[in-house]
């Protein structure tokens, strides 16, 4: 299994899925999102992750249970057996056979297959890379988080030598002190509501590429009134015109684009050579 490093240097741009390729009867952060996405040509799957009361960690988005599993309820207070009987929901919050994913089993399902971006779990990273360390699989793994004194704290001290980007919104504002620390500080995502934004100038963008930084970009909605990324986003690629949003964000110089829609997305880098693989 090739590193993040290793598969941008051979493929280019690089492609995540965001919790997979879902819709229609298909959930979102399950094993079938990820196969799917896999097949669309996704280099990088983004999952979401929580532990609950017995101390398992599953594939979930804290948070989103009235959407997901039609619940309103803190999933991770269940225990484990509880969280076994729920069943995902599809897109017309109709219950599917798909229940939840244990970290565990995901974990093998996908190994040697793409990168993973574990998400939403510095706050339990002790316990997310111990099962990671079971696994062997710490090369196949990408951690992002706040760029807060807690959050990098607990990567230093858990984490030291997995792939790590923080995440900066409108402004780098720990570049300097994370480079300080022992972190494997490989690159960051970048947030920024207008074009005019510190973190899309070119200035900006040639600098962390001389540091040798890899250049997260989001495409992907999950507000419209809270723009990702200037508005270049999915919606306008598939909408309107893609070279409006994904060419932009290549052109821009991102090195990696996060979609709700991988294969469109891989299909358009490849046709305009942007992508090699």
């Amino acid at each position: 299994m090739r590193t993040l490093s290793e598969t941008h240097k051979e493929n280019g741009i690089l492609v995540a899925a965001h919790r997979g390729t879902f819709g229609g009867n298909i959930p979102c952060n399950t094993m079938a999102a990820f196969d799917i996405a896999i097949k669309e040509g996704a280099d990088i799957i983004e999952m979401d992750l929580f532990k609950n009361v017995d101390g398992d960690v599953f594939i979930f988005h804290t948070g989103k249970e009235p959407g997901h599993i039609d619940r309103h309820i803190h999933i991770e207070t269940l225990t484990t057996k509880e969280i076994l009987a729920l069943k995902r929901c599809n897109a017309d919050l109709t219950e599917t056979e798909m229940g939840l994913e244990k970290f565990d089993d995901v974990l093998e399902h996908l190994k040697g297959r793409a990168i993973l971006n574990l998400d939403r779990c510095v706050d339990i990273l002790d316990t997310v890379t111990a099962i990671v360390e079971r696994h062997g699989m710490r090369e196949q793994v990408l951690l992002k988080s706040d760029p807060s004194d807690a959050s990098l704290k607990m990567v230093e001290t858990y984490a030291s030598k997995y792939d790590y980007m923080p995440i900066f919104k409108q402004v780098d504002n720990a570049t300097e002190k994370i480079e300080k620390m022992n972190i494997n500080y490989m690159g960051a995502e970048l947030v920024f509501e207008k074009e005019e934004s510190p973190l899309a100038q070119d200035e900006y963008i040639d600098k962390m590429h001389k540091k040798g930084k890899i250049l997260w970009v989001n495409s992907l909605i999950y507000s419209y009134k809270v723009p990702l990324a200037a508005g270049h986003s999915d919606d306008i690629s598939l909408i309107e015109d893609p070279d409006k949003g994904w060419g932009w964000l290549a052109d821009k110089g991102f090195d990696i684009i996060q979609t709700d829609w991988p294969y469109h997305c891989v299909d358009y880098l490849r046709k305009h050579g942007k992508r090699k693989d």
